[in-house]
């Protein structure tokens, strides 16, 4: 790249930053593609993390030491997390989406690069301060949200199937009881897919009962790797949650088959934003 003046690496310094979440970018790599004296790329990170603060754009964050440099951390402030959410309610209403069974239809919203990008970047916020190594998610209809969020923090991630794929190599395989169902069924994942003592966080579009998610962590177990979270995209209300320890952006207050009301409302995901 050719040497730019202070405003130019600026735009380019900010623009590399937001395209690389979570990526740990030294000095000296920002020196050289400047051409550029490292004291003069540490004050053009100074002003880029005060924007990025003040604007609650993420944080600038810096590991000293030889082998440092700075990491940008996705992060969205509670105002924007709240539009975010409350369209995403207002979406989940239309009665057009009832299933039978109280479920609802989501695959378009789901199919929506640019909304789960956004929906991604506020999950990585609110998990940024617990050390994920990698996402984990049941196949299908999680794999969008699970792939957002993974981009956001720059991790791998794993995907638990239904039946076994030879193309998978050795597979470790539970039995589990659906929360919403009553049923046992069985849930498996690539051996080579998550590493012994991993930190993984689970990600559901939707959960009932939490059957599928207390699965999850059940096979992490297995694999010996760590649950440092559970990420739910929808939850619906019910005395019967085999789980309690989980972050929903939208809680199902009601969901009437009979009348196709629709009650949708945020979820516990306020209380752990940090801007």
């Amino acid at each position: 790249m050719k040497k730019l003046k202070r405003s130019g690496r600026l735009v380019d310094m900010t623009y590399f930053l937001l395209q690389n979440p979570n990526q740990l970018i030294s000095l000296t790599y920002f020196a050289e593609r400047y051409q550029s004296a490292k004291s003069s790329i540490s004050e053009d990170l100074t002003i880029v993390k005060s924007i990025f603060e003040s604007e609650k754009m993420g944080y600038l964050t810096t590991v000293p030491g030889a082998s440092g440099g700075v990491r940008y951390e996705p992060a969205v402030p509670l105002e924007e997390g709240e539009r975010l959410v409350q369209s995403l309610c207002e979406r989940l209403e239309d009665a057009s989406r009832l299933l039978p069974g109280g479920y609802l239809y989501l695959m378009d919203i789901l199919g929506q690069p640019r909304f789960m990008n956004d929906i991604g970047r506020l999950f990585a916020g609110i998990y940024r301060s617990r050390e994920v190594d990698g996402v984990m998610t049941v196949a299908t209809k999680g794999i969008p949200l699970a792939y957002a969020i993974g981009n956001h923090l720059d991790v791998p991630v794993s995907i638990v199937r239904k039946d076994h794929r030879v193309t998978e190599g050795s597979v470790v395989s539970i039995n589990y009881a659906s929360g919403s169902s009553n049923r046992i069924q069985t849930m498996s994942i690539g051996r080579r897919s998550i590493s012994e003592g991993a930190n993984m966080l689970i990600v559901d579009d939707f959960m009932k009962g939490g059957g599928t998610a207390q699965g999850m962590a059940e096979l992490l177990k297995e694999v010996k790797a760590n649950l440092v979270g559970i990420a739910v995209l929808v939850e619906a209300a019910t005395d019967e949650r085999v789980i309690d320890d989980y972050i929903s952006l939208v809680r199902l207050e009601e969901v009437n088959e009979k009348t196709k009301q629709i009650k949708a409302v945020p979820g516990n995901y306020s209380k752990h934003l940090k801007f």
